[in-house]
């Protein structure tokens, strides 16, 4: 059986891991700013996306833009 997975970049550096999984992806962080979705269920990459962006916009009061992208690993 060959796992999809998919390295997961903020802001230009590698902050996670997604791997497909019937449903959807998981995602895995390797950074601490996104230990709270560590672990979580999305039925889609563009939802991590949206989910790492809230995250970020939640912990900075500038709202400073940062891209998110899931990128084949």
């Amino acid at each position: 059986m060959v796992t999809q997975r998919f390295t997961v970049e903020f802001d230009r550096r590698t902050v996670g891991i997604a791997v497909r999984v019937p449903g959807g992806f998981i995602f895995y962080s390797s950074d601490d700013r996104f230990e709270a979705v560590d672990g979580q269920m999305f039925p889609r990459a563009r939802a991590i996306e949206r989910e790492l962006r809230r995250v970020v916009k939640q912990g900075r009061p500038s709202g400073r833009g940062a891209e998110a992208s899931p990128s084949l690993a």
